[in-house]
């Protein structure tokens, strides 16, 4: 319960900072807008040529489309803001002012900026996954509905996992960020499943940048196209990336040298 409340704190703070600016609401909607229209053009020029891409239906990559933008708002909303915060910190040598606070360090780490008006990309994300499944007509039962909520919990793990991965290499190394924008720059793969890129690419996103099982995997849950031996797979990689990310902070902590030093 502690923990969530310490959660719940720096998403407050970062809604309090962020009315500050209330105009930034309007610009964030329209970049997500247009980022949604870019997305659904390019799935109307593929389809104007092919009924499927990849045994994918224009309905399941509707529903693909929409938990890209979902994960990504999750990602440039809490994830991406508080890991580049965390790197100036180590730069600067006031991590300090966190390490010696009495809660647990990689979860302040983790939490301590929130930019709440990405929960627009958030909430827009969750109406194209709607459309897309009434386009399909899929009646989802308590099944469906419990693998694709497991899919996304493993696909959350991994992405912040290994996120906090890159972003520890910063007690050693001064330009980790430049890591993360090139994780930002293969996310727009994700748009598109997976399956459809040659297999050199195909092992990149799901083994190297682990984009396939933040997307792909949870839409192949929603729409049923996902096997027991994949979902199996993901629990699995997300509890290796959560102890290998925790085992990686412990040791990197050791190695900080602060303001204080």
């Amino acid at each position: 319960m502690s923990y969530l409340r310490i959660i719940w704190i720096y998403f407050r703070l970062g809604i309090l900072s962020e009315l500050e600016y209330r105009a930034n609401f309007f610009v964030q909607l329209l970049e997500s807008l247009l980022g949604l229209a870019v997305a659904l053009g390019g799935l109307a020029v593929v389809f104007n040529h092919t009924d499927t891409l990849g045994g994918w239906l224009p309905e399941h990559l509707l529903v693909l489309v929409g938990i890209h933008i979902h994960v990504g708002g999750i990602i440039n909303m809490v994830i991406s803001p508080s890991m580049q915060r965390f790197m100036e910190d180590v730069r600067k040598g006031t991590l300090d002012f966190t390490i010696i606070k009495p809660a647990d360090s990689q979860l302040l780490v983790s939490v301590q900026r929130v930019e709440i008006w990405k929960l627009v990309d958030v909430v827009l994300g969750l109406v194209v996954m709607v459309v897309g499944m009434v386009r399909l007509r899929a009646a989802i039962g308590w099944g469906e509905t419990a693998v694709f909520l497991l899919a996304m919990f493993c696909g959350a793990a991994i992405v912040y996992s290994f996120y906090l991965i890159l972003s520890t290499f910063s007690f050693w190394f001064v330009k980790v960020e430049n890591i993360l924008v090139i994780f930002q720059s293969m996310y727009q793969a994700g748009r598109w499943p997976v399956g459809i890129y040659p297999d050199w690419l195909r092992f990149t996103l799901t083994f190297l940048v682990p984009i396939a099982f933040a997307v792909t995997v949870p839409a192949e849950g929603l729409t049923g196209q996902l096997t027991p031996q994949t979902l199996w797979l993901a629990v699995g990689i997300a509890a290796m990336m959560l102890i290998s990310s925790r085992t990686f902070w412990k040791i990197g902590i050791k190695y900080y040298s602060g303001a204080s030093a």
